[in-house]
């Protein structure tokens, strides 16, 4: 059944050199293109084959400037979807995430998942579990929960801000003096590649202090350095 134009949801995907993943992880979306929803890919300049993988797994494929934010601007002002998810392309949704998105966008104007790391490590458990926990008493959405929000809201707002990193929580901040976000309990699945490759509790030290940086008012450009 062919979703109607007023419930299509726009799924956007950016992405850089994932030529290991994409194909799978777009895969994973097929169902809900089955059911008439749209996914875009918008490639910051992979050299590695990533957009000739996606062509034939995505509804459109597009080119952008290299950077995250700049990427899912590019994919939401082509989307044909009354509601828009920001999916990072190592993350994977529920199976009926269409309907969770459009029952909660119904009543609130914004949203996110829960998220689980995919690692069976104790320590990353329980920091999928601060995320939500985090997520849910702040209303700040990280890009790992697949934030998702009415279209129309999204393009009043002017989008994500341009920035190299925090792109996510500078959204949600504006987005909550709209309305609450619709906190979703149902998980995406992440991947822990980030956190096994750095070490867990480096990974989380540096997160807490960019974050904090970030809130006290550091320049985005200089903490994108000190992610990398």
């Amino acid at each position: 059944m062919t979703a109607a134009p007023g419930r299509r949801i726009t799924i956007v995907v950016p992405v850089l050199n994932e030529a290991a993943g994409i194909a799978a992880s777009l895969e994973a979306l097929a169902p809900l293109r089955a059911r008439g929803h749209e996914v875009i890919v918008v490639d910051g300049g992979s050299d590695d084959g990533t957009p000739e993988l996606a062509r034939s797994r995505a509804d459109r494929v597009l080119a952008a400037p290299c950077g995250r934010a700049r990427q899912m601007n590019v994919g939401a002002a082509a989307a044909s979807g009354a509601a828009l998810v920001f999916l990072h392309a190592d993350v994977r949704l529920p199976q009926d995430a269409d309907r969770m998105v459009l029952e909660a966008l119904a009543a609130l104007p914004w949203g996110r998942f829960n998220v689980r790391l995919d690692s069976p490590r104790a320590l990353l458990v329980l920091v999928g579990a601060m995320m939500n926990l985090r997520s849910r008493l702040s209303g700040i959405a990280t890009g790992d929960q697949a934030l998702f929000v009415r279209r129309e809201l999204f393009e009043r707002l002017g989008g994500y801000a341009e920035i190299p990193l925090m792109e996510d929580v500078e959204l949600s901040s504006r987005l909550r003096r709209a309305g609450r976000p619709a906190c979703l309990n149902a998980r995406v699945l992440a991947s822990a590649r980030r956190w096994e490759a750095r070490g867990a509790l480096r990974t989380i030290v540096l997160m807490w202090r960019l974050r904090l940086a970030y809130f006290l008012g550091a320049d985005p450009a200089r903490l994108a350095e000190r992610y990398r």
